[in-house]
């Protein structure tokens, strides 16, 4: 879908074509090139970071013991949003290496710089306690979210490209962006779900996965630095695009429960799947092709639908 029409019946030629080379010849460049290298890979990312930022808001809420919790409540979206400010605000928007802007670098770096600030604030006694970690978190999203707006002010000429790359959008990504999440979210999401039984015991406190024979501490940071990394790269190619971490773990609890071996997985092809519904909204909704910032759509979906997560909950509970 999307302001270029192309048919079905033109698509099914096109993934044909390397079976008959006779319905290649007949196919126009342009529309090969819209189809595999812009709307396949759009599609590719979208899925890609839905499907890391609902892994990374699983194993929040599992390991903080939050059900708020979600891949910002460690600042790591607060320190990608800073860093792409940074870099929009230096010029630096516009520059490439090895065909890939310096704003996600410039995001991913930020992101990093957020989370290494939450692990000095937050270890106490050598250690890494869950409470800590979420007021750490707190207080590094407040202070660069007030740098945010500091760098705004300076500059009024930069203040519509970061409020929009703050809001998200996949407008204008490539195959490049897709590449650079890609590998933290494979390496990362492995490393959740090796975790995925250390994940259930940490669920149940701190006493009692040690008791079961957890290294709470080593199992807490590897749990937080993966899905803090698979955060920061999604965020640093999407920008900041909020409820997915927040939502659909919630949802695929109700659904199948609180085992993480079958919440983990079914959580990412929710998430990407949500993250694809809305990006398809986003650039589908507007008749002139004008497209809308895929957080803005993610939240006018995930708001209501969490209040009725919470009414869900509440009426649960009375019963």
């Amino acid at each position: 879908m999307g302001p270029y029409d192309i048919s079905y019946d033109t698509l099914a030629r096109l993934w044909l074509s390397p079976l008959d080379s006779s319905l290649s010849r007949e196919m126009d460049d342009s529309v090969r090139y819209i189809a595999l290298n812009v709307r396949l890979a759009r599609i590719v990312l979208a899925v890609a970071v839905g499907a890391g930022l609902a892994l990374a808001g699983s194993v929040y809420q599992g390991v903080l013991l939050n059900p708020l919790a979600d891949p910002f409540t460690l600042g790591v979206s607060t320190g990608a949003a800073f860093g792409a400010s940074v870099a929009i605000l230096l010029g630096w928007g516009g520059l490439t290496w090895m065909g890939v802007s310096l704003l996600p670098a410039a995001a991913f770096a930020g992101a990093l710089g957020a989370l290494y600030g939450v692990y000095l604030l937050g270890r106490m006694d050598g250690r890494l306690h869950s409470t800590t970690l979420v007021l750490a978190g707190i207080i590094v999203s407040t202070f660069l979210s007030a740098w945010i707006s500091l760098l705004k002010s300076l500059n009024e000429e930069s203040v519509s490209t970061i409020v929009f790359w703050i809001m998200g959008s996949l407008s204008g990504r490539t195959w490049s962006h897709a590449a650079l999440v890609l590998p933290y979210l494979l390496i990362g999401g492995a490393v959740i779900l090796f975790h995925a039984r250390e994940l259930d015991l940490l669920s149940l406190g701190d006493v009692q996965a040690q008791q079961m024979g957890v290294d709470v501490g080593r199992v807490r940071f590897r749990l937080l630095l993966a899905a803090s990394l698979i955060t920061g790269a999604a965020v640093a190619v999407s920008g900041v695009i909020g409820f997915v971490g927040l939502v659909v773990p919630h949802l695929v609890r109700l659904t199948v429960g609180p085992a993480h071996r079958r919440l983990l997985p079914l959580a990412m092809l929710t998430g990407g799947l949500l993250v694809l519904v809305a990006d398809t909204l986003a650039r589908s909704l507007l008749p002139h092709g004008e497209e809308l910032p895929v957080g803005v759509v993610t939240a006018i979906l995930g708001g209501p639908f969490f209040c009725f997560l919470m009414l869900h909950r509440k009426s649960h509970i009375r019963l």
